[in-house]
C-alpha cells in the first residue's frame, strides 16, 4: 500500500456548540440520524465526527466543501472503533482500491480526527 493522503482536523467544542446552538438545523445537514444518535447529544462527539468529515476531505486532496457532509459517515464498532462510510459523491471521489483509517479523539474543549488514506 501506499499512501495517497493524510488529513487532520480540529475544532474548538464551544465554538461548535454556539453554532449549533445557533442553527440547530444546522445538526441534520451535517449529520446522519445514525450519528446524531450515536453522540448522545456531546457536543464533543459531534465536533469529532465534523473533524472527521473535514479530515477526509484534505486526505482525499479536496477543499472544504467538495463532498456533502452527509454523505461522508462516522460510524462507531461495537468496540468502539471508528470508520468512516461514504455515500454518493463521496464514495465516488475516494475511488475503488482506497482504504481509510480514522482516529478521533475530544475533550471538553477541543475535538480532532486524523485520516490516512492509502491506495492498495
Amino acid at each position: 500500500m501506499t499512501t495517497r493522503g493524510v488529513g487532520i482536523d480540529a475544532v474548538d467544542v464551544a465554538r461548535f456548540a454556539r453554532v449549533i446552538a445557533r442553527r440547530p438545523r444546522l445538526l441534520t445537514r451535517l449529520f446522519t440520524d445514525q450519528e446524531i444518535a450515536d453522540s448522545k447529544g456531546a457536543h464533543e462527539r459531534l465536533a469529532a465526527r465534523f473533524a472527521a468529515k473535514e479530515a477526509l476531505m484534505k486526505a482525499l486532496g479536496l477543499g472544504m466543501g467538495s463532498l456533502k457532509f452527509r454523505d461522508i459517515e462516522v460510524r462507531r464498532a461495537a468496540t468502539g472503533q471508528p470508520s468512516l462510510v461514504l455515500h454518493g459523491d463521496a464514495a465516488r471521489r475516494r475511488g475503488d482500491g482506497t482504504a481509510l483509517h480514522l482516529s478521533l479523539t475530544h475533550t471538553a474543549q477541543m475535538a480532532s480526527a486524523i485520516v490516512i488514506a492509502e491506495q492498495f
